[in-house]
């Protein structure tokens, strides 16, 4: 056979190989060209982080380890409505082995400085200090904070330290599902999700769907590029809502606009983060009224963001 028609034939036959794997190959290389990648992780790749932190966390998207702190020494009350707060920490280990920290903590103004005291000292990054309510009592601030490192036990007593200059309980309360008073169904319709009962708070999550990268390391959902919604009953089918909405710039006049047509109030528009890409804002919400008008609404403002229900 002539050399040359050797050579076209042996090409035709590995084309169909490189054609079905091209795209997957492209695929992944566009995702790494983006950032460092988090690595999968299980609930035992953490365990000196919960021995510092004195608590079990749990995984979410297979490479977030989330640790919860509720402030349940702390009942927040808002236009007449109890509300029980929290802190969390988000740990992410990456392909380079180094482990990314990114979390809030909320604290009363007399703990506020301390807080940050601690977190500065303990090597992590203040990347942002506001309000999530409205008016209420006593009066509450949320610390966000950031910080990576070789060793996450590092991390962890970092938080630990920042969670000592509060009153902030230091074991969980126990687990717990009350019934919600709310027409669950109608609500889960109105937003076309499913949500979840988090101890008698009915809770939607929604994720960005471009990649978000922080120091050039792409950002899982769980770390907390999302958005949250949370219905509080409060008698006769009516509900509090409040939450936050993660936007781009530009999405961020369509999304108040929404809001307010639909009755709910806006009570802060501001970022979380200092670098991340794009630059993410969110919009704090607080409403009183019927579950499903105030989950129509809340769907007019979801529509307006390029977001997708968490899985």
């Amino acid at each position: 056979m002539n050399p040359s028609r050797r050579r076209l034939l042996t090409a035709a036959a590995v084309a169909p190989v490189l054609v079905g794997t091209a795209p997957r190959a492209a695929a992944a290389e566009a995702a790494r060209r983006q950032g460092v990648l988090p690595v999968p992780t299980v609930e035992a790749d953490w365990r000196r982080v919960a021995e510092v932190l004195g608590r079990s966390g749990t995984m979410a998207g297979g490479s977030v380890y989330r640790v919860r702190f509720a402030r349940q020494d702390l009942p927040v009350t808002t236009y007449g409505v109890t509300l029980f707060l929290g802190s969390y920490a988000a740990f992410t280990r990456y392909e380079d082995s180094r482990t990314l920290l990114m979390g809030s903590l909320a604290v009363t103004e007399s703990e506020l400085q301390h807080a940050i005291d601690a977190l500065t000292i303990g090597g992590l990054d203040v990347t942002a200090v506001h309000k999530h309510l409205p008016a209420h009592e006593p009066a509450m601030w949320w610390v966000h904070f950031h910080g990576h490192d070789e060793d996450p036990a590092a991390l962890a007593h970092g938080v630990k330290a920042a969670l000592a200059v509060t009153t902030t309980p230091s074991v969980p309360p126990p687990a717990s599902e009350p019934t919600v008073d709310l027409d669950i169904a109608a609500i889960e319709d109105a937003l076309n999700v499913k949500g979840v009962n988090d101890s008698g708070i009915h809770r939607f999550t929604f994720n960005r769907r471009e990649t978000v990268t922080d120091h050039g390391r792409v950002l899982p959902p769980a770390t907390g590029m999302t958005t949250l919604i949370s219905f509080y009953p409060v008698g006769a089918r009516r509900a509090a809502v409040n939450g936050d909405l993660v936007m781009t710039a530009g999405e961020v006049r369509n999304v108040l606009a929404a809001l307010r047509r639909g009755g709910i109030d806006v009570v802060e528009l501001h970022n979380h983060g200092l670098t991340e890409e794009p630059r993410l804002f969110f919009a704090h919400f607080w409403a009183i009224d019927d579950g499903v008008n105030l989950a129509r609404a809340l769907r007019a403002a979801l529509d307006a963001t390029d977001t997708t229900p968490s899985v």
